[in-house]
């Protein structure tokens, strides 16, 4: 049986809306005798909350078998002082990390969401404030550096815009704590006990699930819902092993495949 990686955002839902089937297909992959874990670079909501939503859904998972950049945060960045540009809900889990206004020795950026929150997080004071922490030399991270996420009113930007801002105008690289960073990936497959070639990587995001998942040496799973776009994987040069209409064929097209 696989071990299995599986996407949250556009996998399983768009803006809170349930992508049909979802939930029975996960029931179907268990039943299989699949190891799942489910991988995400959602940074708006805790790891908490973020599991009991998906349950809400149908989806079979316990808070243990969600893995979150934030969790990631917390263990890279544990006992230092940090400048963070976060979403103020998964203040919870970065527990460990000192929280300052200045004289930090790390500026972590987060991710981006619909509400007025983002305008006050990323506003031009708390931009500038970064990067004065970083010109007298503290580290650059970020939760992730996706360029956009699709909601249910079209594709909006997302914070790799101010990842990459910060970067240009400091000099500074970012460390991408979530996916496509090889830590990530190693940091899932480790927690299944599973061996890279043998674990697939389900997801609808080109460069963050499946260029990521196949430079650490992952087999990959491209779903044609939420960030799907046809003409983004023909220009792309990136080839999933497999493309699916969505995650409710995934079960059987493992079964067939699966000795």
């Amino acid at each position: 049986m696989a071990a299995i990686l599986l996407d949250v955002d556009g996998v399983f839902h768009v803006s809170g809306q349930p992508i049909p089937g979802g939930a029975e297909a996960v029931r179907a992959l268990r039943e299989a005798g699949h190891r799942l874990r489910f991988v995400t670079n959602s940074t708006t909501r805790s790891r908490g909350l973020l599991a009991e939503e998906l349950r809400g859904y149908g989806l079979e998972l316990s808070d243990d078998e969600l893995q979150t950049t934030p969790r990631a945060a917390a263990r890279t960045l544990r006992g230092k002082r940090v400048f963070a540009l976060t979403m103020a809900a998964i203040r919870e889990d970065l527990e460990g990390i000192e929280l300052v206004g200045d004289g930090a020795e790390a500026v972590l950026l987060g991710g981006a969401d619909e509400t007025a929150e983002t305008n006050r997080v990323f506003s031009y004071m708390n931009l500038a404030r970064a990067f004065a922490e970083l010109e007298a030399g503290a580290e650059l991270y970020c939760l992730h550096k996706n360029r956009w996420w699709q909601t249910a009113r079209g594709p909006l930007l997302d914070a790799g815009a101010f990842v990459a801002g910060l970067e240009y105008a400091s000099g500074v690289d970012a460390t991408v704590l979530g996916k496509p960073s090889p830590a990530y990936f190693a940091a899932a497959v480790e927690a299944l006990d599973a061996d890279p070639e043998r674990t697939w990587m389900v997801g609808d995001d080109l460069d963050s699930d499946i260029a990521g998942a196949q430079r650490f040496g992952l087999r990959t799973v491209l779903v044609r819902t939420g960030k799907f776009r046809p003409d983004e994987v023909e220009r792309s040069g990136i080839a999933p092993d497999v493309v699916v209409s969505s995650i409710a064929q995934l079960p059987e097209w493992l079964e067939e495949r699966e000795p």
